[in-house]
């Protein structure tokens, strides 16, 4: 029996939001995972990092973008499928490969409002990994208020001319085309902004460094500056100062996708602390034989299992179209909020070799923390459900 599926089992019953052909694809991406990034992951989190090798390796065992059309070289399928790759890639604490944020968030604005000539060109290499993708909202200073964005697009006969700086762009060291948001018309404030795609090697764009983290080491994490970066006019997705909507359309999925990472996460950590604390001992008994102990291991349990039924019930929603801009929001702040205290009791059970970077608790504690952050942070999910009230 699959051991992430009798783990859920375990905790809430059978899931009946995935069918045979959704476990079917978790066997491959577990294979995948298994021979061609676990054992890599550490050197990755070293170098600051993934290969691009491992992109076109991915691309071909069919785990990029299996929502996007056939015609444009994707497998048609729900985002199940994506879910599946999302738990894989918690239950193993392999956070560097950024292939949600390519597949999840970023190939669905291109495939949904690019021209028809740019999908030719760009998706099918997409899939194949070939084209790395990222997306450039956030500036200096910016922090969640896109009314306070600076980067501008001006338009200029048959081109765009895009003038700004970006930070804490991820794949931003990888990425072939980026997603920037701009004002093309700054008086307007959020209804003048505009989604326009920028490759790699245009004139005036240029990267910074690789940024420092505290988690996520493996991630590419960069600057990105634009002077005066020339773009055919072709490159606008859908139409101009609309982008504000098309950001506000694609962000339950993208908020989706935090939760149920989390919700996989705590799930594998679970498990991952229950065997060590059965297993470490302190005055002459296992760890897991004190009561206190038990308790928070209990409370954990259950809490995992109300996260997990809430999260595949956001999944289905979402399968059938409906998922909520203020459920989703539920759903990325409970599971952010919820891993982030588990996972700081569950470093705690294994004592001070928690803290020890070669024991997977601690890599998974740091790299949790930006859950409560990015996709709006956690202050944010509360004021769009607060709104709502």
């Amino acid at each position: 029996m699959d051991t992430h599926a009798a783990g859920s089992a375990r905790l809430t019953g059978p899931r009946t939001v995935f069918g045979p052909e959704h476990e079917a694809f978790r066997d491959t991406v577990r294979r995948f995972f298994e021979s061609e990034i676990v054992p890599h992951h550490r050197q990755w989190e070293r170098d600051g990092v993934v290969p691009r090798e491992v992109w076109r390796k991915a691309g071909a065992a069919g785990l990029l973008c299996p929502m996007l059309a056939p015609e444009y070289g994707g497998a048609g399928g729900d985002f199940g499928f994506s879910a599946i790759i999302i738990e894989e890639i918690a239950r193993t604490n392999c956070t560097g490969p950024g292939f949600p944020l390519h597949s999840d968030i970023v190939v669905p604005y291109i495939e949904s409002l690019a021209t028809e000539a740019r999908r030719q060109e760009w998706l099918p290499r997409m899939a194949r990994g070939e084209l790395i993708t990222a997306i450039a909202m956030t500036e200096p200073g910016m922090g969640s208020d896109l009314k306070a964005m600076r980067t501008t697009a001006r338009r200029e006969g048959e081109q765009y001319v895009i003038t700004g700086s970006k930070t804490f762009i991820s794949n931003g060291q990888l990425a072939d085309v980026v997603v920037v948001c701009a004002k093309t018309d700054p008086a307007a404030g959020r209804k003048g902004i505009s989604l326009i795609c920028v490759e790699a090697g245009t004139p005036g764009f240029t990267r910074g460094r690789n940024l420092e983290k505290i988690g996520l080491h493996a991630q590419d994490t960069s600057e990105l500056f634009f002077d005066e970066v020339r773009v055919p006019v072709g490159n606008l997705l859908g139409e101009e100062n609309k982008g504000f909507g098309y950001l506000i359309r694609n962000l339950p999925q993208e908020r989706l996708v935090i939760a149920v990472r989390a919700a996989a996460g705590i799930e594998a950590m679970l498990e991952k602390t229950i065997a060590y604390t059965k297993e470490r001992k302190a005055f002459g008994q296992p760890v897991i034989d004190f009561q206190h102990n038990r308790f928070k291991l209990a409370d954990a349990k259950a809490q995992a299992a109300m996260l997990r039924v809430f999260v595949d019930h956001c999944l289905a929603m979402h399968l059938h179209g409906g998922l909520s801009v203020e459920l989703a929001a539920c759903a990325k702040l409970l599971g952010a909020e919820m891993q982030n205290r588990l996972f700081d009791d569950f470093l705690q059970l294994h004592g001070g070799y928690g803290y020890m970077s070669e024991y997977e608790i601690g890599r998974a504690w740091t790299d949790a923390r930006i859950g409560r952050i990015y996709g709006g942070s956690s202050e944010i999910m509360r004021e769009i459900i607060g709104r709502t009230l």
